[in-house]
């Protein structure tokens, strides 16, 4: 667990893809969370203020005091934050746009057995805009080749799966995702890039500080997966010429 932000009211840490923010009934069998390794870390209880999937990398923000939880509760639910995400999408998805799609709530059997089901689509909006592309003579269907894009995602509400949800309702699913991802194109970037990981990442995070309400951005860099991915992809300028964080 990196630390990327520490000061008497808040910790950000870089979660690795893979790992679950706290223990859950998604894995019984799972010991291990990013909520008791920062614990460990920094040896102070915390609290979470919001989720990442567990096959998703990147910024996870806790509180470490429940009144601080409190104020930036309230700053996601009152849309002040903003979250940046990096993604490996099939096909030249369009170069930016924003969809305003309404999401019906997943639910997860064993978290969420007491969950009322019928609820309406509730609101769900993303932009995005797309950084590079690649086409690799993969061959795809009746398609000698096969295309991805680097895209970055600004979710402005906070759904269950929603980026991923949002790439596929547009036919460019997220690489690595195996609920809805697109199979065929999972496997070839583990055979072809040993790449098992869902490929997506919590770039940065923005929000008010809770105490002194100044802007606070935290930066997660990429793991080394990612990192020889985009390498791999002839992505390097993303790497060497270009600061993630400086991204407009």
């Amino acid at each position: 667990m990196e630390i990327l932000y520490l000061d008497d009211h808040l910790v950000a840490v870089t979660k690795p893809a893979g790992l679950l923010v706290h223990r859950s009934a998604v894995d019984r069998r799972e010991t291990t969370s990013a909520l008791q390794l920062t614990r460990d870390v920094i040896g102070r209880r915390v609290y979470p203020v919001h989720r990442l999937d567990r096959p998703t990398s990147g910024v996870l923000l806790f509180a470490l005091h429940r009144e601080s939880a409190a104020v930036i509760g309230a700053a996601f639910a009152s849309r002040r934050v903003e979250k940046r995400y990096l993604a490996v999408v099939r096909g030249f998805i369009p170069e930016e746009g924003v969809i305003n799609y309404p999401l019906v709530e997943e639910h997860d059997r064993a978290t969420d057995r007491l969950a009322r089901s019928g609820k309406d689509a509730q609101e769900a909006v993303t932009s995005f805009r797309r950084l590079a592309v690649a086409e690799l003579p993969l061959p795809s269907g009746v398609h000698p080749t096969s295309r991805y894009s680097l895209v970055e995602a600004r979710p402005l509400t906070g759904r269950k799966h929603q980026i991923r949800r949002h790439c596929k309702h547009l036919y460019h699913p997220v690489i690595g995702d195996t609920t809805h991802g697109d199979g065929y194109h999972n496997r070839r970037f583990r055979e072809e890039f040993g790449c098992s990981r869902l490929l997506l990442h919590a770039l940065t995070l923005s929000l008010p500080h809770p105490v002194t309400g100044e802007e606070l951005t935290v930066t997660a860099p990429l793991d080394e997966e990612y990192t020889r991915l985009l390498y791999r992809m002839g992505w390097e300028e993303i790497i060497t010429g270009l600061s993630l964080a400086d991204l407009p």
